[in-house]
């Protein structure tokens, strides 16, 4: 009996297994060899070594694209774990009324495709027909049109406010389960011994949230690390002005699929692992350097 349910269990895992070899394992074991190879034409690879890596190391573009990627990632970031942690505060500990439609609501920008949120504020900042110029001349703020994506650091803000707003709302449900988990007894008693709103907030809330906070800050750091939509459509991929919003997937995109070097563009890729393995490796280690002694 064990052995006939043993091999009924592995052949309804056989259609997962196969799909996760086809279409995951392979491409990225794929992937790997094409980074060790130079690409003579479309259907020639020769075997380099690490010649694409060492290229990549002084490649002054794709070092732009990770300092991009950085900037862009951290003036979202912050915002969105202040704002997501302060409403999740106002929804839980101040038991604010109809906390349910309010995170409904600011989930919403969430369920959006990032494509459609890019052409939407595309449209909304355009120098010359968009409705941000034209509201702001009406009311008195600027004299002339400002062509927004024109500077780098406008550009840059636009692109971190649109992921901000997209995903604040994602991360405050987040910190609001993990908030809610937080054992009743433990608030109870800090009650018990006066503990303010503020103590508890600073000496029992944020220590026991710090799971869901490394939880939220690896996730949004790999979602950050790939931020390409946005980029895309505002400057339909070629990352302008001055090369502000070429991203590294956006660089990626541009040498694998626009340029045809798919050696390249895999060595690319494996760039982007490593610094996200890299970063993320060392957020567990600053945030549980020491494990406490039993």
């Amino acid at each position: 009996m064990k052995e006939k349910r043993a091999k009924w269990g592995l052949i309804f895992c056989l259609p997962f297994l196969i799909t996760f070899l086809i279409f995951q394992l392979y491409p990225i074991l794929y992937s790997l060899y094409l980074s060790f190879t130079y690409q003579e034409n479309s259907r020639t690879f020769v075997f380099t070594g690490l010649d694409n890596y060492q290229d990549l190391l002084h490649d002054a573009v794709f070092w732009k694209s990770v300092a991009n990627t950085w900037k862009i990632w951290l003036m979202c970031f912050i915002p969105q774990l202040v704002s997501s942690l302060l409403l999740a505060v106002l929804l839980t500990q101040y038991r604010i009324r109809r906390a349910g439609f309010f995170r409904a609501v600011f989930y919403l920008p969430n369920l959006v495709t990032a494509a459609s949120v890019g052409v939407l504020f595309a449209a909304l900042f355009d120098w010359q027909t968009g409705s941000v110029n034209s509201i702001l001349q009406s009311l008195g703020f600027i004299e002339e049109k400002v062509n927004w994506m024109g500077s780098p650091a406008f550009a840059q803000g636009i692109t971190s406010f649109i992921q901000w707003w997209m995903w604040f709302g994602y991360s405050s449900i987040l910190l609001t389960a993990g908030i809610t988990a937080i054992s009743q007894e433990i608030i109870d008693a800090s009650v018990v011994d006066g503990a303010s709103n503020s103590q508890r907030l600073f000496r029992i809330t944020l220590p026991l949230l710090k799971p869901t906070m490394l939880y939220v800050l690896v996730t949004s750091l790999i979602g950050g690390m790939q931020i390409f939509d946005i980029p895309m459509t505002l400057t339909k991929g070629d990352g302008e002005p001055q090369k502000s919003l070429m991203t590294m997937v956006l660089y990626l995109y541009n040498m694998a699929f626009k340029n045809k070097d798919y050696s390249y563009g895999a060595t690319i890729s494996y760039g982007l692992f490593i610094i996200i393995l890299l970063f993320s490796i060392l957020f567990f280690k600053v945030l549980y350097g020491k494990k406490e002694e039993a």
